[in-house]
């Protein structure tokens, strides 16, 4: 019934960035623990795969758009945890982190991936670096490297 583009999960000499925020290292890190270890496993090159901390999430869109469009990488995954407050600082910070990175996907000619965990306690981050609810970290690798392999694909 016509026909069907899909992007399989391998890698070959694809180079892939990641810009992970420092800001709960505790969360990012089993993130990028996540990421890097799916890298492999879908038989990504340890040399291709390039990690780029930055301070918070704040700083995380502008690094992605100058990353995918330096035209060295294939994909480009943002990761970071905002865990809500009592201030409206959360609320902003998803708000422009979300729009900034939608905003250079749209753009960009290599896929960007959305890694930013917005949770309300530090337990759900947790959970969703690796304890109950998987790695979102991995998860996010993966389909940026389905992604790496749609794209040329498309007409």
């Amino acid at each position: 019934m016509g026909k069907t583009i899909t992007g399989e999960l391998t890698l070959g000499t694809q180079k892939i960035a990641v810009v992970v925020s420092r800001f709960n290292s505790t969360v990012t890190q089993a993130l990028l623990s996540g990421a890097e270890d799916a890298f492999l496993r879908h038989g990504g090159a340890p040399d291709n795969l390039t990690v780029v901390w930055v301070p918070g999430a704040f700083e995380i869109p502008a690094v992605v758009r100058r990353l995918s469009g330096s035209g060295q990488f294939d994909g480009v995954l943002a990761l970071g945890a905002l865990i809500k407050g009592s201030t409206l600082h959360f609320e902003v910070l998803a708000h422009q982190v979300t729009r900034s990175l939608s905003e250079t996907a749209l753009q960009s000619k290599v896929p960007v991936s959305f890694g930013v965990l917005t949770t309300s306690t530090i337990e759900q981050a947790l959970e969703r670096a690796g304890t109950k609810a998987g790695n979102k970290g991995a998860e996010t690798m993966q389909s940026l490297i389905e992604m790496v392999n749609l794209i040329p694909k498309l007409p």
